[in-house]
C-alpha cells in the first residue's frame, strides 16, 4: 500500500510512540502483547486501545488475537518512521507522487533541497526467506522480522551508491533513514520503455560505466534493460540493493549473467553487434 503525506502529517505523538515501541519490541516479538505494549509506551489502556484503532485505520499496524492479542507494524507504519526521520533531518520537505512500484522497492518524487527520489525498500514477506539465503548482507539472527530486511537492503544499495557515485553514472545518495534512500531525481525511462536513436552508443557507455563498478569492487548484480535509465543523453545504472564483491564465489557467474542481460536486449532490439564474451573481456579488462 502507497503512502499519504497527509497520514503521515496527522499522526499523534502518542501513535509516534506506539510505532517507535513496536519497532524496537518486535525484535524479541513476532507479535508484540498488547501488555508489553502498554507498558512501552506508558499509556492507559483506553489511549492506547484508541490509538492502535487510529494506525489500524492506516494501514500501519495489524493485530492478531492467536495465540494471545497482540501487534505488528506493516510497512506502511515503517514507512512513516523512515519518512518522518528524513524531513527532521532536513533531506525531504513534501511528499510528491508515485512514480513506480516494484517487487522489492516503491518509489516517490519529493521536495528537499530541490526534486529528490524517495525509494522505499520493501523485501517482502513472501521473498524473504529467499532473500535472506541469496544475499550475504542479510543477518542470520534466529528471530529475525522480515521487514526489517528491507533496513538492510536500502543500507546495501546507500552504500554502493556512495562508494559509485563519483566514477559512475548512479544516483547521488542524500540520505538514508531505515528502509528509504533519498536520491537524485532522474528525468529518464528504463531503456525497455525508450525508443534510442543511438543504441551503439548507449550500449558502450553501459559498458563503459559497469566496468568502472567492477574496477571499484561492485558487480550490479541484477543488471537488465529494466534498471537502466536514459534521457536522451545521458545513462544512469539504478537498483544497487543486490550488488556483490568481485571475490564473491558467485561473481564470475553473476557478471556473466549481467552482461549476457544487457547484451542480449541490444542485439535483439536494435541488432547491435554486442558479443557477450568480448564485452565480458572489456569489463573485467
Amino acid at each position: 500500500m502507497s503512502i499519504c503525506a497527509d497520514d503521515v502529517r496527522g499522526l499523534h505523538r502518542f501513535e509516534i510512540k506506539i510505532l517507535l515501541a513496536l519497532e524496537r519490541l518486535m525484535k524479541h516479538y513476532r507479535w508484540v502483547p498488547e501488555d508489553v505494549l502498554r507498558h512501552q509506551t506508558k499509556l492507559s489502556e483506553s489511549e492506547l486501545a484508541y490509538r492502535l484503532g487510529h494506525l489500524m485505520e492506516r494501514n500501519m499496524v495489524k493485530s492478531s488475537s492467536v495465540p494471545y492479542k497482540g501487534y505488528q507494524m506493516v510497512f506502511t507504519g515503517f514507512d512513516a518512521l523512515a519518512l518522518q526521520g528524513a524531513v527532521r533531518k532536513g533531506s525531504v520537505t513534501s511528499l510528491g507522487c508515485l512514480l513506480g512500484v516494484g517487487k522489492e522497492a516503491t518509489v516517490y518524487e519529493a521536495m528537499g533541497m530541490g526534486v529528490v527520489a524517495l525509494k522505499f525498500h520493501r523485501v517482502g514477506q513472501q521473498s524473504f526467506q529467499t532473500v535472506r539465503r541469496s544475499r550475504t548482507y542479510m543477518p542470520q539472527y534466529k528471530h529475525f522480522p522480515w521487514i526489517f530486511a528491507s533496513t538492510f537492503s536500502a543500507r546495501q544499495e546507500y552504500d554502493a551508491l556512495t562508494a559509485l557515485h563519483a566514477e559512475v553514472s548512479v544516483p547521488v545518495p542524500v540520505d538514508i533513514n531505515r528502509n528509504l534512500i533519498v536520491m537524485t531525481f532522474i528525468h529518464g525511462v528504463p531503456i525497455a520503455q525508450a525508443t534510442l536513436e543511438n543504441p551503439d552508443d548507449v550500449f558502450a557507455v553501459i559498458v563503459e560505466n559497469v566496468a568502472k563498478a567492477y574496477q571499484l569492487g561492485y558487480i550490479h548484480g541484477d543488471l537488465s534493460e529494466f534498471n537502466v535509465m536514459v534521457d536522451g543523453k545521458d545513462v544512469w545504472l539504478i537498483d544497487w540493493p543486490q550488488w556483490i564483491d568481485p571475490a564473491h564465489p558467485t561473481a564470475a557467474e553473476i557478471l556473466l549473467r549481467d552482461i549476457t542481460n544487457i547484451c542480449t536486449f541490444f542485439s535483439r532490439k536494435y541488432r547491435v553487434d554486442a558479443p557477450v564474451e568480448e564485452t565480458l573481456a572489456q569489463v573485467v579488462g
